[in-house]
């Protein structure tokens, strides 16, 4: 999925991991394609918290009935990880790849020095699902793009919870999706009424947010919208489910690198992200997506001021 305001801010990817939090972050509603497109709920980047490991862009969608259409854009520095609750979307992109995502399957694309692709709606219906980012290193982010389908995840279950690990490692259930950084991406499925502690990495931060229902997390009662952010420094995570109580839980080693972060860009400067827009513009790099009906989409226009790479410490 793109971001597709036309005049994107400079993300300052930055923030610090100080020990346990209980910071509850609001999203923002933001459209895409126009004011008849669907609505979204972005709660990373965020004013106040930029990044949770090496995750550095949430989006929530639905339940409601929606049709997904996102033009061919392009991507460079980062892996963009989709999953759904309800509903299926075609990806296209400029390897090649064209790929239907159903509920408990996950597409995963690495852009590194860039890709290009579109996503759109199969069918008219109900849309539920997410749409996530991850911040490559500087030793990764100028590989080979690549797209991969994985139909089937690792589930751990436990007494009250099954957690579906979309990425990463959780109790022992480890993704078969290739990650660049120490992280974890899970869906945590909650039986009515539950209480449940999960393992934690001291060195991890750790953020969750309801995808249905009701569930405390921490002791902080958790609605679809808001992400909870929850720091570093824990052995284990503690949640107690209300009814239908569906949790995303995210994590990562605290992601140091200086990084500037602009429309659909992870660059590491001004400069970088300039030539990124002009080959864009110019269709000198970024490949074609086939199969799309329609334009891709055009570059935003940069800012005046120039952007500048910054730290996760302030």
């Amino acid at each position: 999925m793109s971001n597709l305001e036309r005049e994107p801010r400079e993300t300052v990817c930055e923030g610090s991991a100080e020990g346990p939090a209980r910071e509850l972050l609001a999203g923002r509603d933001v459209v895409l394609g126009g004011p008849r497109g669907m609505k979204v709920t972005r709660t990373l980047p965020n004013r106040d918290r930029r990044m949770v490991g090496a995750w550095c862009f949430v989006d929530q969608y639905g339940p409601e009935p929606a049709v997904m259409r996102v033009a061919p854009h392009p991507h460079t520095g980062l892996q963009t990880v989709t999953w759904l609750l309800e509903g299926e979307v075609l990806h296209r992109d400029s390897l090649g790849s064209a790929q239907v995502i159903t509920p408990g399957g996950l597409n995963l694309m690495t852009a590194g020095r860039g890709i290009s692709h579109s996503e759109e709606s199969t069918r008219e219906g109900v849309l539920h699902g997410v749409q996530l980012w991850v911040a490559l290193p500087d030793g990764a982010r100028h590989t080979d793009p690549a797209f991969d389908h994985h139909p089937d995840l690792p589930v751990l279950t436990a007494p009250g919870v099954r957690a579906t690990v979309i990425v990463g490692e959780l109790g022992g259930a480890v993704s078969p999706a290739r990650a660049y950084t120490p992280l974890v991406g899970a869906e945590l499925a909650f039986d009515d009424g539950a209480a449940v502690t999960l393992p934690a990495r001291p060195d991890f931060e750790y953020a969750a947010m309801a995808l249905g229902g009701t569930a405390e997390v921490d002791g902080v009662l958790l609605e679809p919208g808001p992400l909870l952010y929850l720091g570093s420094g824990r052995a284990e995570l503690a949640f107690a489910a209300g009814n239908g109580g569906r949790v995303l839980l995210l994590g990562g080693e605290p992601f140091e690198e200086r990084l500037v972060m602009w429309w659909n860009f992870v660059g590491r400067g001004h400069e970088e992200i300039e030539r990124f827009r002009k080959e864009w513009s110019e269709g000198t790099a970024f490949g074609t997506v086939h199969g799309y009906d329609g334009a891709p989409l055009p570059a935003p226009v940069l800012p005046a001021t120039p952007l500048k790479p910054r730290s996760r410490h302030r």
